[in-house]
């Protein structure tokens, strides 16, 4: 097995050579925020300067809903724009032409429970779509649980538009999801029953409940799994919170877990979605989404200092009265606009909160008890496509809990072979690696004990353990190509490893900590997937949510007459609205669900 990506590099995003050399000019200047633009239709902001903290999705929404209402703005990204959303080139992979290997920090997943991620997917333009970028979503056909040691792998379809009752009544609710979880998991069938049983008892939930019981219930002893079988607790309590949120099922908030089940059960039935409940994108992440996108903000007047970091967000006299930032170059300097939008990952973000920042809102000193842990992607290149699955799987029995799709049969503009690497990579297996702190099968060591070519290495044996194990080689060493690790993962086999792109994770009582996006400092707001927006989950959908939220507040403290950003919360079944009003009753009441049975 041979590495291509066994080092630390840093990748710079860019719409192309001529994008590219803009970042290049401007970083080397200083670092003021920009003339005003014109006002489009929106409203007018009198040439007020934003300067936004980052450059991932919430970074670009806040940026794009801003310059859309006239205001200019300046971007301000320390590696690549898009975050943990984009993908990158495989250094020296390229060969005659062709365009480097494509590698991304992980698969890109965009469901049709998401609606303002959507929105402005729709609002980037793309040569011949007539939907803007939103045009490259294409909906893989199925999914399946891997299962290791011979043990049947579970396939089904992915349902849509068929699965769509005529009323959402509890009923109907029930043998829906009884009839999907059958088709597709196989469980006991008191077990299925227990667990359609439990996604009753939440889904007729008062808000209350959730909030002040669910929130502080972890999943694992909602859906009563230590009662249950290890195929229960395989797929419904740690499959779901390892390999979907990255929390393990024994501390994962209850309400997070419902909330996002609750919109996918909708999504299936065909309720409240912007699409089916599986989409991708049709090409590499950047090529698909982020380049178009900076295209469309560069023409909106939005410019970007692409390798400059954020060092500290300075407070006097009431305000934000500037940002340290440190150029490519390692020298600092303050920059100054009329408003400040940060838009870094949290685990970042707060490293720049001064203490007088702090002190004037006590709120951001609550971020401190938020948490993140490591959810980080693997690319295998394979000189001959595997004949696996036509959409995700799940390898539900690996250590380190494993999803995965195949990518080339997803990119119909591209011929993998003719357009990428050396011209014999003809497919890329994309992995997630979810748990980084349970041993392995290959050396016995978790992930962050292993170096990068272990790890690499023992991907591969757990993927082969999940695939390999029902009489065929369905992966095969000698058609492996290569493989990259994310760089953002840094010191693996050390007493110390790094990661640069963790995911905030959801333990219970974390609703609690998670901050507005507006604060008390009148120039300052908070844009990220850790601000508290409707979908209760680090997701594209929370950070774009959330940068729309701020641009809200932003407008309603300038006294702005721009339209204001549209936030469309999560979908909620008008059905259910009646049992929801009278759980409300009985929680006050102190009473139980009354589809509760213990």
């Amino acid at each position: 097995m041979t590495s291509t990506g066994s080092s630390r590099r840093t990748f710079i995003a860019g719409a192309g050579a001529g994008a590219v050399a803009t970042a290049g000019a401007l970083s080397a200047g200083v670092a003021t925020a920009p003339a005003a633009v014109a006002a489009p239709p929106h409203g007018e902001s009198d040439g007020r300067r934003v300067a936004v903290l980052g450059g991932g999705v919430a970074g670009l929404t806040a940026a794009h809903e801003l310059a859309e209402r006239g205001y200019a703005v300046t971007v301000y990204e320390r590696r690549a724009l898009g975050g943990k959303a984009r993908s990158m080139d495989v250094p020296g992979s390229a060969r005659g032409g062709r365009r480097p290997l494509p590698a991304e920090h992980g698969f890109r997943f965009i469901p049709g429970i998401y609606h303002n991620l959507p929105d402005t997917m729709r609002r980037i333009p793309f040569p011949g779509n007539a939907n803007g970028v939103w045009d490259n979503l294409v909906a893989p056909r199925e999914m399946m649980f891997a299962r290791a040691g011979g043990r049947e792998d579970l396939r089904g379809p992915i349902p849509w538009p068929d699965h769509s009752p005529a009323e959402l009544t509890p009923e109907e609710l029930r043998r829906a999801l009884t009839g999907i979880l059958q088709t597709l998991v196989r469980l006991p069938l008191h077990e299925t029953a227990y667990f359609v049983d439990r996604v009753l008892v939440f889904l007729t939930s008062c808000d209350e409940r959730r909030t002040e019981v669910w929130e502080r219930t972890p999943w694992w002893d909602f859906v009563r799994a230590a009662r249950m079988s290890s195929e229960y607790q395989r797929i419904l309590a740690v499959g779901i919170t390892r390999n979907i949120v990255a929390t393990k099922a024994e501390e994962a908030s209850t309400r997070t877990v419902g909330t996002l089940g609750e919109a996918f059960v909708f999504n299936v039935l065909g309720r409240g979605a912007d699409g089916p409940p599986d989409r991708i994108l049709n090409l590499p992440t950047n090529e698909a989404w982020i380049d178009p996108w900076e295209a469309h903000l560069r023409s909106l007047g939005v410019e970007f200092r692409i390798g400059w970091t954020v060092r500290e967000v300075q407070y006097g006299n009431g305000r934000v009265s500037g940002v340290s930032v440190e150029g490519p170059d390692g020298a600092r300097q303050t920059v100054t606009a009329d408003h400040y939008v940060s838009a870094l990952p949290v685990e970042h973000a707060r490293r720049t909160w001064s203490a007088g920042l702090r002190a004037a809102d006590p709120m951001l000193g609550r971020c401190d008890k938020l948490e993140t842990d490591w959810m980080t992607g693997i690319q295998f290149y394979l000189t001959e496509r595997a004949p696996l699955v036509h959409g995700h799987l799940n390898c539900i029995d690996s250590p380190w809990s494993l999803t995965a799709i195949q990518q080339a049969e997803h990119w119909p503009a591209r011929n993998f072979p003719a357009d990428y690497g050396d011209g014999t990579a003809v497919d890329c297996l994309s992995v997630d690696i979810s748990e980084w702190d349970k041993p392995g099968i290959l050396y016995g060591k978790t992930a962050k004990q292993c170096t990068r070519e272990e790890v690499a290495r023992e991907v591969w044996a757990q993927l082969k353990a999940s695939l390999n194990d029902t009489g065929k080689a369905l992966l095969s060493d000698s058609k492996l190509h290569s493989w990259f690790l994310d760089p953002g993962v840094d010191g693996l086999g050390t007493p110390h490893p790094t990661n640069q792109d963790e995911l905030l994770i959801h333990p219970v009582g974390t609703l609690h900590n998670r901050p507005s996006a507006g604060t008390r400092i009148p120039n300052f707001f908070l844009s990220g997937d850790y601000v508290a927006v409707d979908i209760d989950l680090a997701t594209m959908e929370g950070a774009n949510a959330s940068a729309r939220a701020a641009v809200n507040c932003l407008l309603d403290r300038d006294g702005s007459k721009a339209e204001r950003c549209t936030v469309r919360p999560m979908y909620r079944a008008p059905e259910l609205e009646s049992a929801k009003r009278h759980d409300r009753w009985r929680h006050r009441l102190g009473l139980r669900n009354i589809f509760d049975l213990g």
